[in-house]
């Protein structure tokens, strides 16, 4: 990954910002750095590991010298455009500039901002209301009542000039969901602010147990307990802000059709035992998914119209003679659909291994932006997990979508005999825009006809 070197040195000390590493990106989460105030780096060196909206990338250092100061912690979200690193190149002058200097705040020369994420503008402050006079009392208006002297008791929360008891959003959640109210609560926080820790001392004083008639059996009503200690909360964020976005998008956009096919598999079973003892498939790992891949591209083929996309600002569509086949691939940073550029050109071998390869640097974390871009339809393998069948979202921009599910024994007609036969259920979602039944229907027959004879297909298709 090439970065421009575009932030001029302040006495010799060269900021780095956080660069645009995808399409359009805004910010990254800075996983891990690699080095720490004080080491030597090296032009190319790579620094820091993130995480963008769609993939996990490694940052090499445009700089050599010596790492001056570090200006985002690890688990930080940062913007585009921020600085995140000084290095020292060796060349400055006493180099005892301030953070302000290094980082080229207050330099003239400094890296103009990219475009949309720049540095914001300085807050401005309203000017202050002009209060109104204090007229003078009405002479016919009576005299205001001396107030009688309460007897002491516990102070009351203070509250604001509305009459609301002075608490957070959480805390008054809190009080609502156990039926408090915050104005019979005593605050004991800073400013008179109202704190958990005084709503749960409410909640005792409200279990105390009451004088009742003897007649009746005291019951002492349920309490809820804080619910928030039960609770994990999971910041959105990476792959799994990127892919919750693009997914509703899809949904709402492309109006979805899904099919279903049940088709027996068990000649592909063995042809898969067949191909493992190929010399040629040695190294690779050889799986149901391979045929599966192999017999969409075969459709594909034949029917091209599968293989396209919807151009909105110029009202046409795109029907595309190659074939970037994606792979939905279950990571723990959420779900990443990196995909095989040109497959259709590939043989059976070369597929095996652009599938093994794809999916050992996903289940790494390490699928950069190239290899998740450009996607043109795309496989779910759903029966890893032991699922029949679903009805799956369409990757943004393309048409369609096949779903793969799990392969079981089950009772099926063959040759006019009932047998156990390996069988599976194919699920292919379209856009209804670009795919008419008609199609999707040849596309999928077409797709079960090879899994259920892969080697006769492969001999009448070519």
């Amino acid at each position: 990954m090439a970065i421009q070197k575009s932030t001029p040195a302040v006495d010799g000390v060269h900021a780095f910002k956080l660069p645009d590493v995808g399409e359009g990106l805004i910010e990254a989460e800075l996983l891990t750095w690699y080095v720490k105030p004080g080491d030597e780096v090296k032009d190319g060196q790579m620094i820091c590991e993130i995480e963008t909206a769609k993939a996990v990338v490694e940052l090499p250092c445009p700089y050599s010298g010596t790492v001056k100061e570090l200006f985002a912690a690890e688990g930080e979200t940062v913007e585009v455009g921020t600085v995140i690193i000084t290095v020292d190149d060796g060349t400055g002058g006493s180099g005892g500039g301030t953070a302000e200097a290094d980082t080229g705040a207050e330099t003239e020369e400094r890296e103009k901002p990219l475009v949309g994420y720049g540095e914001k503008a300085a807050s401005t402050q309203r000017r202050p209301r002009r209060r109104p006079a204090a007229t003078a009392p009405t002479p016919a208006a009576p005299a205001p009542r001396p107030a009688p002297t309460p007897e002491p008791a516990a102070p009351a929360a203070p509250v604001r000039s509305e009459g609301r008891p002075l608490a957070k959003p959480p805390v008054r959640k809190l009080a609502k969901d156990l039926g408090i109210d915050l104005a019979t609560v005593s605050p004991t926080g800073k400013d008179g602010i109202i704190t958990r820790d005084d709503v749960h001392a409410a909640v005792e004083a409200v279990r105390a147990p009451e004088v009742v008639p003897e007649a009746a059996p005291a019951v002492e009503a349920p309490v809820e307990t804080d619910r928030s200690a039960r609770e994990q909360r999971i910041p959105i964020k990476g792959v799994r802000k990127h892919t919750a976005a693009a997914m509703v998008n899809s949904a709402f956009t492309a109006p979805h059709v899904t099919e279903f096919l049940q088709v027996d598999v068990t000649r592909t079973m063995k042809a898969v035992a067949r191909l493992r003892e190929r010399p040629d498939f040695a190294d690779v790992k050889v799986s149901p998914l391979l045929l599966v891949a192999k017999a969409l591209l075969m459709a594909i083929r034949r029917h091209p119209g599968i293989n396209s996309s919807w151009d909105e600002e110029n009202q046409e569509i795109v029907v595309k003679n190659y074939v970037n086949l994606g792979i939905a691939a279950a990571t723990e940073r959420g779900l990443v659909v990196p995909n095989i550029k040109d497959a259709e050109s590939q043989t059976l071998p070369e597929l095996a291994a652009s599938l093994k390869r794809l999916t050992e640097t996903a289940r790494a974390g390490k699928t950069g932006p190239a290899d998740m871009s450009g996607g043109t339809i795309t496989i779910t393998n759903v029966g890893v997990f032991g699922v029949d069948a679903g009805t799956p979202i369409i990757n943004p921009g393309e048409a369609a979508i096949l779903a793969f599910g799990q392969i079981r024994d089950m009772p099926w007609v063959h040759k006019g005999e009932l047998k156990i036969r390996k069988v599976t259920t194919l699920s292919l979602s379209f856009d209804h825009r670009l795919v008419d039944g008609e199609l999707g229907s040849k596309v999928l027959r077409d797709i079960g006809t090879a899994l259920e004879d892969p080697e006769l297909t492969a001999l009448a298709w070519g």
